[in-house]
């Protein structure tokens, strides 16, 4: 039986009063992974798999042991997977945190009309900042509540309170994740601009007193003007944190000999954020392109040396309007980003800019740039560091897609979940690339939990690989209405799944707790965790979020294994943005290639949908019934649009060029919430293994 809290109680959403996270009866969780891997593993494979799944589940075996075990954690912690689950997906990782696990969000494209331009941005957007701060440390940020499947259930908060106040120490073998959560150290007061790869400490409190927005370009003002000095030009040291982790952290410690590299590591880690003010990165500024650049800065020639990876919020400013949010990923999930990045955007277009009335500090001390003191050592990992980006740089196929046919309402008209028929879709585009299903990520918030982060939504089912090969393969002669009733069953098992996996009940934390808790007690490695079928399974090919939001922007990440995708949407009312990223070295990928089946399934699905429902219509109709819904949704269908790229619809506006939403546009369709891109750096590679 799985082990479940009866009745929880309400609270304010940090934690507290909100039930543990269940821990499913081992039988629900290998029956469970069997039906999830047989389709994708051959006969024998299965076969063996099946043995293997047999001897561990046995009465008085290896697997009643560990469960037992995780009952017993599941009472003296707060939540029985947390700690496994953030080392497994975050901190061992040793991969470069640009590209493979920081996701970003990207701005729709600001036209600075000259320099001054782009510092008011940044100093509104700051403002903005210091307001959320207010609100986090006053503990007045409103509780999130579920929406979209079970909705209406309080969720934890306790990631926001990591936004402004933690970040990620590399370490040789694995990551701190540092968050201030003690009265007794005093609340960051300042921010570091990084402006052409140096760093500068801005005080937005100074005399106990918050800076206004005019105080706040004055110090940005004199930033860019330091900046510009030739003769104070320093090393851009931070290029070493787009390194793997374990180069950082033996970089790190090597500039830690010095007590002036010791006092500006310190300043940039107690910081509450970064603003990087970027040069111009050239006349292109395509969707894609700005993805691309927000990902990984362009590299030393560009910006790539202007971050701090290992801070959780870097609001990056560009001169040329490229603008958004790096997110080190460890901290918060994707929806925490969003409403974050979102509350900043409003605040912008709410709040006129106040650079004239306010009252302004009267001497304002210039703002300080960090010093670096470099050995021999230091210059040599800078080019070592510097040439790894680079070869990311090159290596990252990014497409950026507006799929404007329908959107959302398109789908719920056919009383389908948006976030399933989407999930449906991305499994027949794979099966069009690639003849074949793979493992897929979906990341789910378990947010309803204490401490909840996510889990997965497996989302190549049985049942979406029987409707992807009716609609692939000519051979079958399946009839429209058989076609339909695939996608149905289809989308009934991903929204089965999505519950499941919302509410503590699938399978992959359950695993990964057994897995490390057998590593835990120094057992040999149980042969389930070595069979072929578990790598298997922990090597997300496809890995997917959904992060919608109500402000105009996206979000995009990298793939997660070196031959795989990774694939961010955003649906919205009438189209769907898609972010689709791979690796240019990976002869089996190709980014344009998967948005192009992707396209053309969501076509495909949309005909389908319109000619199962005229059919019904017709029907209806000779029964004496209307349904003008339906007209108006094929008359939509008469002029289909040939493929497009995103950049085309971008916003012109005024600045600042956000676009917001009405109150009933704003309601997140399911519960899949954004978490985005949850487990996907640890997974590179296959490393749940």
């Amino acid at each position: 039986m799985p082990v479940l809290d009866r009745e929880p109680s309400r609270d304010s959403g940090g934690g507290d009063g909100l039930p543990k996270l269940p821990l499913p009866a081992l039988k629900d969780t290998l029956d469970m992974y069997l039906s999830c891997m047989k389709h994708l593993l051959t006969e024998e494979q299965f076969n063996k798999t099946q043995n293997v799944v047999k001897q561990f589940g046995a009465p008085g075996g290896v697997g009643e042991l560990l469960q037992s075990k995780l009952m017993e954690r599941r009472e003296n912690k707060a939540n029985w997977v947390y700690e496994y689950w953030m080392n497994d997906m975050y901190l061992n990782n040793r991969l470069a945190l640009p590209v493979n696990s920081s996701p970003v969000m990207v701005f729709p494209l600001q036209h600075f009309r000259a320099p001054i331009d782009s510092l008011r941005f940044a100093a509104h957007m700051i403002s903005g900042v210091l307001e959320y701060k207010t609100l986090l440390d006053s503990r007045s940020l409103p509780v999130d509540y579920a929406r979209g499947q079970l909705a209406g259930t309080p969720l934890c908060m306790e990631q926001y309170y990591r936004l402004f106040t933690s970040y990620r120490l590399p370490g040789t073998e694995r990551d701190t994740l540092v968050a201030q959560e003690s009265s007794v150290m005093p609340e960051p007061e300042h921010i570091i601009v990084a402006c052409k790869n140096q760093f500068f400490v801005l005080d937005v409190v100074i005399n106990f007193r918050r800076l206004n927005e005019r105080d706040l370009l004055t110090q940005l003002d004199k930033i860019t003007r330091m900046a510009d000095s030739e003769q104070e030009h320093l090393p851009p040291i931070g290029l070493l944190t787009s390194d793997g982790r374990t180069e950082w952290a033996h970089a790190r410690s090597e500039l830690m000999r010095e007590s002036t590299n010791r006092d500006a590591l310190d300043m940039i880690e107690r910081c509450m954020c970064l603003v990087c003010l970027d040069d111009p990165s050239g006349p292109e500024l395509s969707d894609t392109t700005r993805a691309m650049l927000m990902l990984h800065g362009g590299g030393v020639a560009k910006n790539g040396g202007n971050r701090w990876y290992d801070k959780p919020m870097q609001f990056v400013v560009g001169a040329d309007g490229c603008c958004g949010v790096v997110c080190e990923h460890s901290a918060f999930e994707g929806i925490v980003l969003v409403q974050c990045t979102e509350y900043l955007l409003k605040y912008m277009i709410g709040s006129p800019s106040k650079l004239v009335r306010a009252a302004s500090v009267s001497e304002l001390p210039a703002p300080r740039r960090l010093r670096w003191k470099c050995s021999p050592e230091i210059h040599k990992l800078l080019a070592s560091s510097a040439d790894k980006l680079q070869r990311q740089v090159k290596n990252l196929d990014m497409n950026v897609y507006k799929f404007c046919d329908y959107g959302k309402e398109f789908i719920k008209k056919q009383k389908m979940s948006p976030d399933a028929y989407i999930q449906v879709a991305l499994q027949l585009a794979f099966y069009r690339c690639h003849s074949r299903p793979v493992s897929t990520y979906e990341s789910a918030s378990i947010r309803r939990f204490k401490q909840g982060r996510v889990d997965n939504i497996r989302s190549a089912t049985p049942e979406a690989l029987t409707f992807v090969k009716a609609m692939t393969d000519g051979k079958l002669h399946t009839s429209d209405t058989e076609k339909m009733e695939m996608l149905r069953d289809a989308i009934t098992a991903q929204t089965k799944y999505t519950i499941l996996s919302i509410t503590g009940m699938a399978i992959d934390n359950h695993l990964l707790g057994l897995r490390e808790l057998a590593h835990e007690l120094k057992m040999e490695k149980p042969e389930i965790f070595q069979d072929e079928a578990f790598l298997v399974s922990n090597q997300f090919i496809l890995s997917t979020s959904q992060v919608p939001t109500t402000v105009e922007m996206f979000c995009c990440y990298g793939p997660v294994v070196p031959n795989g995708y990774g694939a961010c949407y955003n649906p919205q009312s009438d189209h769907i943005i898609f972010s689709v990223s791979s690796f240019l070295d990976s002869p089996q990928t190709c980014s344009a290639e998967f948005v192009k089946c992707l396209v053309q399934g969501l076509m495909d699905i949309g005909d389908l949908c319109n000619t199962c429902n005229s059919s019904s219509n017709t029907t209806q109709k000779k029964q004496g019934q209307t349904l003008e819904t339906h007209t108006q949704t094929e008359t939509n269908w008469q002029s289909k649009t040939p493929q497009r790229p995103a950049d085309k619809t971008e916003s012109q506006q005024s600045l600042p060029q956000f676009v917001l939403k009405t109150p009933d546009q704003t309601k997140v369709e399911a519960q899949t919430q954004t978490s985005s891109l949850a487990e996907t750096p640890a997974l590179k590679n296959g490393s749940k293994s």
